[in-house]
């Protein structure tokens, strides 16, 4: 298998020579671990939130943006489609990476975890990356400091001077786009989670609106949870029959039905404490080659309309 972090480097090298047309910015650190900034103090944009995507997919992944409709209002859509589920959303996508140092803390995601692959993602896949550069996306209000691309350098066992930082506040133009490309990995890890051999995934597609950029992370951080879990829509195909299909949207959670604002707010916002089944789409078909499709879930237009201030 072809390595996930080569065929990202190569979308992060697209990106620092566009940057300007992007609307990011790029700089080394003293440690010369380079830092790609996709919202923080450079504006973001469709375009750069899309290459964002493909880079924390490792380019196995393919987005588009579109514009829809909700609560009367034109709002944009993201879909995302990929033929390596397993490889592209759990082994690099997934935002299983938490960047804490003394002076930074950050959400990471993409193809660096392959190179560490110590989460159960790995182990179920069966894949491991080896490669001497690495990409990680972090979504953060934070700067990157020396010490975070240490941790990511010595951790993937990489030279600082081969880690490429790419960070984005929630609350940005990217981080909305970002987020609701999310929708298709969160349905197959849902389905991973329940049981299910993510390597009898064939194919994942899912759909979410793009939530409003908001003032603050914390407001963001709800509004793109409520984009996916009340307006997301996805579509797997899949080998082998299952009876956990009807627990893979989020609509099965037993807190469904309450915008996400309210739950980090009971839980003096604790994400570690937010039961993991309310993070999946509202809506999901799974299609049995072979066999059934099975549709569950429902999306909520009157919750999203709130939560988006539409």
């Amino acid at each position: 298998m072809e390595s996930l972090n080569r065929m990202a480097i190569e979308l992060v090298d697209e990106a620092l020579e566009y940057a300007e047309e992007l609307n990011i910015g790029g700089y080394d650190l003293d440690n010369e671990a380079t830092v790609l900034d996709f919202g923080l103090e450079f504006a973001g944009g469709i375009e750069a939130g899309l290459l964002l995507t493909e880079i924390q997919t490792a380019g196995m992944a393919t987005p588009s943006h579109d514009l829809g409709e909700l609560g009367g209002a034109p709002i944009p859509y993201v879909e995302l489609s990929t033929d390596q589920p397993a490889l592209s959303l759990l082994c690099s996508q997934k935002a299983g990476w938490e960047l804490t140092t003394e002076d930074f803390e950050g959400l990471g995601s993409g193809p660096a975890r392959a190179l560490v692959a110590e989460e159960s993602e790995f182990r179920q896949v069966g894949y491991t990356d080896a490669f001497d550069l690495t990409a990680l996306a972090v979504e953060t209000d934070q700067d990157p400091t020396e010490a975070a691309a240490e941790q990511v350098a010595d951790l993937a066992e990489v030279e600082t001077s081969g880690v490429f930082l790419l960070a984005y506040p929630t609350a940005s133009h990217v981080g909305s786009i970002t987020n609701a490309a999310r929708t298709a990995e969160l349905a197959t890890f849902r389905l991973s989670e329940l049981g299910y051999d993510p390597m009898d995934i064939v194919s994942a597609t899912g759909r979410a609106p793009v939530a409003p950029v908001a003032g603050d992370e914390q407001t963001a951080i709800a509004r793109t949870n409520d984009a996916i879990a009340y307006g997301g829509t996805a579509h797997l195909t899949v080998r082998e029959d299952a009876d956990v299909f009807d627990s893979v949207p989020s609509t099965a959670a037993e807190g469904h039905g309450r915008p996400f604002g309210e739950i980090f707010d009971d839980l003096e916002w604790e994400f570690a404490e937010v039961p993991s089944d309310l993070f999946a789409p509202a809506k999901v078909t799974i299609d049995v080659i072979g066999g059934p499709t099975y549709v569950y879930g429902e999306t909520d237009e009157e919750l999203l309309v709130e939560s988006f201030d539409l």
